[in-house]
């Protein structure tokens, strides 16, 4: 199904999760049902929102990969939302946003495990801006795998690159 645009001029897919802004809660329901929390931040008529919905977003292979592993919640860098961080302080979407330093649109902050959140965790990967799909994917791959705990994001697709390789 194709995203539509909502109220505050985003686009969005019908399998975001709606949510009442707890993160705290969101990661244990996430966690409840096998999965893990990614927010979305976007903003009205950023194009790379535009193309990570019309393009990664709409590619079977992805959207399906993201449904069955993650939680998404959208959040406006300018909304005016109330959310309840994981540190339990409550905030509008764009406090968080500048709390959490996200600069530009899409940015998507992979919340901890509610095991990671305990310790102290505030965030586990970021995806800093638009990625093609292929770098899309990979990050999420990274993500549910646990690949983050002991290597960075360039030496897990360094080593997804040499499977391939010996693959071919």
């Amino acid at each position: 199904m194709a995203a539509t645009i909502n109220e505050d001029g985003l686009h969005v897919q019908p399998w975001f999760i709606d949510s009442f802004l707890i993160l705290k809660e969101d990661v244990a329901d996430a966690a409840a049902d096998g999965k893990r929390v990614a927010v979305i931040f976007e903003q009205r008529a950023c194009p790379y929102c535009k193309e990570m919905h019309n393009v990664n977003l709409a590619d079977p292979g992805i959207s399906e990969f993201i449904k069955n592993n993650f939680s998404v919640i959208q959040m406006n860098l300018w909304g005016a939302r109330e959310v309840e961080d994981l540190g339990g302080k409550i905030m509008e979407e764009r406090t968080l946003a500048r709390r959490w330093r996200v600069n530009f649109t899409p940015t998507i902050v992979f919340l901890p495990t509610p095991e990671e959140a305990a310790k102290g965790e505030v965030e586990v990967a970021r995806m800093p801006g638009y990625f093609k799909p292929f770098h899309f994917l990979s990050m999420f791959e990274f993500v549910d795998a646990g690949a983050y705990v002991d290597q960075n994001f360039q030496r897990y697709l360094q080593n997804k690159f040499k499977r391939w390789k010996r693959r071919a």
